[in-house]
């Protein structure tokens, strides 16, 4: 039997939700219709000729061949930063789950990273992998691999792949940790006394309770990818060498700050939205039928 509350006042409830109401609003949908309105507009980059052009300015997006690569580069990545910040995201989470002593201080040390802002961890990462002077960059020559991600565009990929992964494992640490806790431990030593193994243990008992945090944070991750990543990528390559690691929420920036297309990037955001909107859409419907509740 479920418990509900019961306010006295009836306008309490929406004046509780009103603030967040108003934060999205403001935030979220306003900006939105402003970005649909003007990707109906071919207008100078100030403002004094302004022209209704209707979905011009989408034919021209979807006609443009550097979009599409941008488009194809930007799913490549996005899933190389899913996939990274998953798996060992998983993996510490496991192991600090088996810490008995100072588990406290292990956790905190983990999220860490999140606390960064991603310029700064991309940053971090672009000193680390320096050709002149950075450490890792360093090890990578005497090892005989000739890492320069200021001219190459794979190694540049790679490196922002790497600093944003890394920025966005402490998230899923913390929520992979979460669902390992509240795995029941009954289960656990139930297969241990039936002969079960550790390896054994976690797949068939402690993954696919996990799966629907696993589920979340797939969509959470995608979505990070497309958007949040723009301050790394501004900050360690700025879309470069070329176009090697420009993705579609740095080309809508591109586009409009620096080319004062504002039409074309007004439409490639709407795009960018639908995309994303139109993903968790699809995994919402399909992927979480395959996802065990327990």
């Amino acid at each position: 039997m479920q418990r509900r509350v019961i306010f006295s006042q009836k306008g309490l409830p929406y004046l509780l939700i009103a603030p967040q109401l108003v934060v999205t609003l403001v935030f979220f949908f306003w900006p939105g219709a402003q970005a649909v309105y003007m990707s109906l507009l071919q207008q100078d980059a100030f403002g004094a000729s302004v022209q209704f052009v209707g979905l011009a300015n989408f034919e021209y997006v979807f006609a443009d061949e550097g979009y599409v690569d941008t488009f194809r580069r930007t799913l490549g990545f996005a899933l190389a930063v899913t996939v990274l910040a998953m798996v060992p995201a998983l993996w510490l989470a496991v192991m600090a789950d088996r810490v008995l002593k100072g588990s406290t201080f292990y956790t905190t040390a983990m999220l860490v990273p999140y606390a960064i802002a991603p310029a700064v961890a991309g940053v971090l990462w672009l000193f680390m992998f320096n050709p002149s002077i950075g450490v890792l960059a360093w090890w990578l020559k005497a090892l005989g691999v000739d890492w320069n991600p200021v001219l190459d565009g794979t190694d540049a990929m790679v490196l922002v792949v790497l600093a944003s992964a890394w920025k966005q494992v402490a998230y899923n640490f913390l929520f992979f940790l979460a669902g390992l806790q509240a795995i029941p431990k009954s289960l656990l030593e139930a297969a241990a006394i039936d002969g079960a193994r550790p390896l054994r243990r976690f797949w068939t008992i402690v993954f696919p309770l996990l799966s629907p945090t696993t589920f979340f944070l797939l969509v959470v991750g995608l979505v990070y990818a497309f958007f949040d990543t723009f301050g790394v990528i501004s900050a360690v390559t700025q879309g470069g060498p070329a176009t090697a690691t420009e993705t579609l929420v740095y080309k809508v920036y591109k586009d409009g700050v620096h080319n004062l297309d504002l039409g074309s990037s007004a439409a490639q955001s709407v795009v960018l939205m639908v995309i994303v909107v139109a993903l968790t859409m699809v995994q919402f419907r399909f992927v979480e039928r395959r996802v065990h509740y327990g």
